[in-house]
């Protein structure tokens, strides 16, 4: 009897092991950079129960059983499997290898040993019914919900020698060692935001820049725009480095890419995908797709092959993580960007990544404001990096080096209140003032947040004249004039001389690299212009001025201006108000040192100047426009294109007409014409098309050996229509100023210029061959000509 109740008592307990529970919780995160890594399947092996980490990585895994083993997967990383203690609770921290291999040695067979096709392919009908359900995938117009993000830049592998020196020794606590490679942290931010129907509201923010010779705000912009400000795979373009990448599900994507089946993960499919051709702006990399009937993303790798011609990229990698909603409707929680970009395929280079983290997603059209807490994925090492960063901005070493950099990117020599420049016109030749050695200057908000001054002297060696300007300005929103937004009132004076038909204006003045010329420059004008202007910017980049201008002209060296009755006139004054407005929608600027530049994107901007006469000679109203859009086609580059026309109203002199800005430099302009001579062409009435496309070489890409060189190619062309009225011909009517020699009104042929380039010579230089169709029988006038230009980019 008694072995009876032993075996009852022992079956007894096998049972209650068999259904104890085992559970499991931990985090998953990146073994490198030890950030967290959502959407991670997690599961007790083949056929048991299975989870997904959360948006910060975090997951727990429980079911009845004695399982012995957990496995992990994620796109883009190595699998990995962990033991634990069958049938109590587990803590796991989780570190996942990201997987390296290339896909290139991706192939497809059939038993006949045929070649890749798309017809009978299953992954190709596969991604058809992704292409097919992305409308039902994507999110809805009144889509809200929280995004952290967290961006950084890091100089990495820095030489030896630069680690070891007496300069570095006092900055050595800067550096941080992960897996052998040594990075020195430059950039953090991470900013909080509530999102709603694509607009953001920040609510909070952190961030530190040790860069201060470059302008910050522009950076991180620029930067954005590098990484896919926001990158949505759904579009059938994906916008990066400056350029559109097609998606691997875009409507076309199947005559573009090869897909293939590669692996079945919880009821989902992994795929991977390769350019058809791999000089061509494609991704490659991997999808998993929900075989639950709606086919949605699940997960995606993206990453640049070798070929591609993009300059100063060693890798740039994308992974987005998508997790099911309560629709059913799988949206982002996690976009990650890793890139490595340096001068060189080796060495030091700098480090960048962008972690973007979305969560509470709720699709209602009353917006909801949350609080900024509780939202946090800095690892402790990257935490730590505030710290170090803060310490070295108090270092009087690190604010001298910053000074000096300053110095030379900005062009301006910051004394404190004062700057003095700017350099680059420091020195510059022309045929009129021969040798012309010049200093500037400017207040900075150190000196007064609200008043600011401006100007400069120079002396011509050949002419003996002194040039001046002095500008002042009164600042409404105590914003320095020379960044954004504007709101100021300008008085300024200026006394200088340049050729007809180029804007006179401080910022328009003569380099050293642009006096070099190409044949002889006869006209010159010497002008005093007194000016005064309101200029108001808006957050949304419209913006407008208002002034009114004195300006005295008066004739040098061959130009003269002459009645028809031979009497010689020394100098033409008018005066006049002007309005200009301008439009950039969506713009995101680069603030320069004096300019701002434009971070292209797909939208137009819109230019619209109005002048009218105050008294004077002549009375006239002159307005003019200028459209400006760039067309992505994707791995077929992109086109650049502008409208522009005017016309002017009244009887005037030709100093008063359109003077067709022509452009006898060395240097390549995009807004002048190249093959043109100073002062050829007058109009009273215009209209014109500038064209240029870049192929970012999907040409030269495709041919042996030149491939390898990584060029670009460029086509332009230049199309001007216009005309001159009888009332302003001096030829058919009279009290108007002859033309001198060489000067034409545009006649009823258009006059066209188009030209072929090669860009990224060495990565960084441009050449241009213009060849002009018409007017060939103007004196001095070149059927081709050759233009340079310095133009690094990604």
């Amino acid at each position: 009897m008694r072995w009876r109740i032993w075996f009852f008592i022992g079956f007894l307990l096998m049972c209650l092991r068999a259904a104890a529970q085992t559970v499991v919780t931990g985090q998953v995160v990146d073994a490198a950079s030890g950030q967290p890594l959502s959407a991670v399947s997690v599961s007790f092996g083949t056929n048991g129960s299975g989870t997904r980490a959360d948006s910060v990585g975090r997951f727990r895994l429980s079911a009845n059983g004695s399982f012995t083993q957990v496995a992990f997967s994620h796109v883009g990383y190595l699998p990995a499997v962990k033991t634990i203690v069958p049938g109590q609770a587990n803590r796991l921290q989780v570190l996942l290898e990201r997987d390296v291999a290339e896909l290139e040695g991706v192939t497809i067979s059939s038993g006949k040993g045929g070649r890749y096709r798309n017809k009978g392919n299953p992954a190709v009908e596969l991604i058809q019914k992704v292409i097919d359900h992305k409308k039902e995938n994507r999110s809805g117009e009144y889509l809200q919900y929280e995004q952290y993000e967290r961006m950084g830049l890091s100089l990495f592998n820095l030489p030896p020698s630069l680690v070891e020196s007496k300069f570095f020794s006092q900055y050595r606590f800067m550096l941080d060692t992960v897996q052998g490679q040594t990075f020195l942290p430059v950039l953090l931010e991470e900013k909080l935001s509530d999102v709603y129907r694509k607009q953001a509201v920040q609510k909070a923010y952190k961030g530190v820049n040790i860069l201060q010779f470059i302008d910050t705000a522009g950076v991180k912009l620029y930067v954005n725009q590098l990484y896919g400000h926001q990158i949505d795979i759904y579009e059938n373009n994906v916008f990066i480095l400056a350029n559109q990448f097609l998606s691997p599900i875009a409507d076309h994507s199947p005559n573009y890419y090869k897909f293939f089946i590669t692996d079945t993960i919880d009821n989902q499919v992994q795929l991977s995908f390769t350019p058809r051709y791999k000089g061509d702006l494609l991704f490659e990399g991997k999808l998993s797709v929900s075989l639950d009937g709606h086919y949605a993303v699940t997960a995606c790798e993206l990453r640049l092959n070798r070929q591609i011609n993009a300059n100063f990229v060693r890798s740039f990698d994308v992974l987005l993580n998508f997790a099911p909603q309560g629709d059913g409707r799988y949206l982002l929680t996690q976009s990650s960007v890793k890139a490595d970009f340096g001068l060189t395929k080796k060495g030091w280079g700098i480090f960048g990544d962008r972690t973007v983290v979305y969560r509470n997603y709720r699709n209602d059209p009353v917006r909801t404001i949350r609080p900024a807490n509780g939202f946090d994925t800095l690892s402790k090492g990257t935490a730590q990096v505030y710290a170090k960063l803060y310490k070295l901005e108090q270092m009087p070493s690190y604010k001298r080096t910053m000074w000096g950099l300053t110095t030379l990117t900005s062009g301006y020599a910051d004394t404190g209140p004062v700057q003095i420049g700017p350099l680059a016109q420091s020195l510059s030749f022309n045929a009129q003032e021969g040798l012309k050695p010049e200093i500037g200057f400017r207040t900075t908000p150190k000196l007064d947040s609200t008043v600011y001054f401006e100007g400069f002297l120079s002396y011509g060696i050949k002419d003996h004249q002194i040039k001046r300007n002095l500008t002042t300005y009164i600042s409404l929103n105590k914003v320095a004039p020379y960044r954004f937004p504007n709101d100021y009132f300008k008085a300024s004076y200026l006394y200088d001389v340049d050729v007809p038909g180029h804007t006179f204006s401080v910022t328009n003045r003569s380099t050293t690299l642009s006096s070099l010329q190409i044949g002889r420059t006869d006209y010159w004008l010497y002008s005093r212009i007194i000016q005064f202007e309101y200029v108001k910017d808006f957050e949304n980049h419209f913006s407008y001025r208002v002034g009114y201008k004195n300006w005295q002209q008066s004739p040098a060296k061959a130009l003269v201006f002459q009645l028809d009755n031979g009497t010689t006139i020394p100098s033409l004054t008018t005066s006049e108000v002007n309005i200009h407005l301008r439009y950039a929608p969506n713009e995101e600027i680069i603030q320069g040192a004096r300019n701002r530049h434009s971070i292209h994107n797909p939208y137009p901007i819109y230019d619209l100047q109005f002048n009218r006469s105050i008294g004077g000679t002549y009375s006239y109203t002159d307005f003019g426009i200028n459209i400006y859009k760039r067309f992505y086609f994707s791995q077929a580059g992109f086109a650049d294109v502008t409208l522009l026309g005017g016309y002017v109203l009244g009887k005037v002199p030709f100093p008063l007409l359109n003077i067709s800005p022509a452009n006898q430099s060395l240097a390549y302009k995009r807004d002048s014409y190249n093959a043109m001579n100073y002062l050829e062409f007058v109009s009273d009435h215009y209209a014109g098309l500038n064209f240029t496309h870049t192929f970012n070489g999907f040409f030269l890409n495709k041919i042996p050996l030149i491939k390898r060189l990584k060029w670009r190619e460029f086509v332009s062309a230049k199309i001007l229509y216009g005309g001159l009225r009888a009332e302003n011909d001096p030829a058919q009517s009279k009290d108007l100023y002859r033309f001198p020699a060489a000067v034409y009104a545009l006649g009823n042929t258009p006059y066209v210029e188009a030209g072929v380039g090669i860009a990224n010579i060495f990565k960084f230089f441009r050449v241009d061959l213009i060849r002009r169709f018409n007017y060939l029988d103007h004196p001095n006038a070149r059927e081709y000509g050759i233009k340079f230009s310095f133009q690094p980019e990604f």
